[in-house]
């Protein structure tokens, strides 16, 4: 147990003192609770969240450098996609694809790149993938010669990754979610989470009912920055109070939130408990009500790389840390829970690998 898990746990016992529960049974309670430790707002059974398993999606690697993953289950088992090439930014850099088969990643292929045609070809970006629910698997990516320049593309599977459809431009304006997966509303909307960097770095959201329709997507203006530097990335949550969004903060001073109850309108940015160091961060909302996010706990590198679990979207507590090795680089996740009730994380390893862990959940 680390100090600051020992100071809440003395905090605990003291509250147990005030309120005059025998010390015998209290602690024979905080030892089937698993310690359990109290921050604002917020229970946390320590054991409650474990890691079940962790390996890499490939192992002889198919190109020089990786980043980007992304993750989810379709109809026929789990899907990953990163982009990969000689290094990012460069034109060879393609979004790359393995299906888990009977429990095995399939070798990696290149899914699509940026070959326009005569000559010219773009590096692609931040993949994407998002199952419709019984219905088809899309990969939205963006192409272009940097993030202040790029343009949105997608294409779906009906097959759970097998076969794709040829690959669509989506209309001016409109990124596609642009690093983290949508949710799907009950009204039937897809909501997107996206972000320009021409501009400054500004956080805005996208939505359609029928994603293939490239004239049904509509967007929001710009979320206010509020007192931060700048945001992108938008991760989204389902709250007991409505939708929030955490984003990647350009001032490094910690995960930026915003909250509203109509998705054209949201409340200006402000940051919460948990450090940034410019990194991507994606989280997700459990089927039990609480909410999990992935991201670096510092604010100066990309390692390490930690669980926080909320149970409201606003106040958060570190439950665990999934990698660290000093100057190397863990980022830019992707968290899905699965319908058994697992949850699947999937990181940048090192630049040369994509990392996937499986959690259990009590």
């Amino acid at each position: 147990m680390d100090k600051q898990s020992i100071f809440e746990l003395k905090s605990e016992i003291n509250q147990i003192r005030y309120w005059n529960i025998p010390m015998k049974f209290a602690l024979k309670l905080l030892s089937l609770l698993g310690c359990a430790l109290i921050a604002p707002g917020i229970t946390i059974a320590q054991n409650a969240y474990r890691i079940e398993s962790t390996e890499f999606v490939f192992d002889v690697l198919p190109h020089e450098s990786c980043h980007a993953s992304t993750i989810a289950e379709s109809s026929s088992g789990l899907v990953c996609c990163w982009f990969g090439g000689k290094r990012e930014g460069d034109k060879s850099v393609g979004i790359w694809i393995s299906r888990q088969v009977k429990g095995q990643w399939t070798s990696p292929e290149e899914l699509v790149n940026g070959n326009q045609g005569g000559g010219t070809r773009y590096p692609c970006w931040n993949p994407v993938l998002f199952q419709m629910p019984k219905g088809e698997l899309f990969l939205f990516y963006k192409v272009g010669p940097s993030p202040r320049e790029w343009w949105g593309m997608m294409t779906k599977s009906r097959d759970g990754g097998k076969t794709w459809a040829k690959p669509k431009k989506l209309k001016n304006g409109i990124l596609g979610p642009i690093k983290n997966k949508p949710v799907l509303l009950d009204d039937g909307r897809l909501l997107c989470g996206s972000s320009t960097e021409h501009n400054g770095w500004k956080v805005h959201m996208e939505w359609t009912k029928d994603p293939w329709n490239i004239n049904s997507w509509r967007k929001s203006k710009a979320v206010e920055n509020g007192k931060a530097k700048g945001a992108i990335q938008p991760t989204i949550l389902q709250t007991k109070e409505g939708l929030s969004i955490l984003c990647r903060n350009q001032g490094r001073d910690g995960i930026l939130l915003s909250t509203t109850k109509d998705v054209s309108q949201w409340e200006p940015f402000k940051t919460i408990e948990l450090p940034n160091p410019n990194s991507g961060i994606d989280a997700v909302s459990l089927k039990n009500g609480n909410h999990l996010v992935v991201y670096n706990h510092t604010s100066a590198s990309r390692s390490p790389i930690n669980l926080a679990l909320s149970t409201d979207g606003k106040s958060w507590k570190m439950i665990l840390e999934l990698e660290k090795e000093d100057r190397k680089e863990f980022s830019y996740p992707a968290i899905i829970e699965t319908a058994d009730g697992k949850v699947h994380v999937t990181y940048t390893w090192k630049r040369q690998k994509i990392k996937h862990l499986v959690l259990s959940v009590k």
